[in-house]
């Protein structure tokens, strides 16, 4: 996977073999992608790359990221139900997702056509990471760990598969997990494990 930004946007995030071919999903999207880039860099965020992908952070904590994919691309709000009038402007990373926080787009038109509502749901945001403020730990069935829940807001790809995993698989990547004492061993297990998810596979399936 990508770790330059400027890579993405000149190659794609090398996740496929599209990558840095003409067929590669963020060459498709690339107007609208460069759009969005230059809505998050001109309101003041500080561009990073994360997971493969494009990510926008303020004062330390991550505030967007965003995904490319062969019909739509997308820009996903982290800590989204901080947001106090997303109202129908966003949509569910997958069927289980409890709070929306994502926009999808098929045509590059959309992002200029929404760019006000973008950039006050970045200001917003951007405010609540400059002050600490998080929205409510939800309580799940599933015991996640905090990097899992991490990984699924910053990559809408993974958040999809995760949760049309049976209960039971899901539940074997956060038993996984949460027996690893350190952060950095979970954060490394996720980057193993995301495959596994994305093939729709439990923890201990080959």
């Amino acid at each position: 996977m990508i770790t330059d930004p400027n890579v993405y946007f000149a190659k794609g995030c090398d996740r496929c073999a599209r990558f840095d071919t003409p067929e590669c999903a963020v060459q498709i999207w690339r107007d609208g992608l460069s759009a969005l880039r230059d809505i998050c860099r001109g309101i003041g965020l500080t561009e990073t790359a994360k997971w493969g992908h494009p990510c926008y952070m303020h004062a330390g904590r991550n505030i967007a990221i965003f995904g490319a994919f062969r019909n739509d691309f997308r820009l996903s709000f982290m800590n989204a139900s901080l947001l106090k009038d997303a109202g129908s402007e966003l949509e569910p990373q997958g069927p289980n997702s409890q709070t929306p926080s994502m926009m999808r787009f098929d045509d590059p038109a959309q992002v200029v056509a929404r760019a006000p509502i973008i950039r006050d749901f970045l200001a917003e945001l951007m405010g609540y990471a400059e002050q600490g403020i998080k929205p409510p730990k939800i309580v799940r069935e599933v015991d996640v760990p905090d990097e899992l829940t991490d990984a699924l807001d910053n990559d809408p790809e993974l958040a999809e598969a995760f949760h049309a995993l049976t209960p039971g698989r899901q539940k074997s990547y956060a038993f996984n997990l949460n027996q690893a004492k350190k952060t950095e061993t979970r954060i490394a297990r996720i980057a193993k494990f995301r495959d596994k998810i994305i093939a729709g596979k439990g923890a201990l399936e080959r």
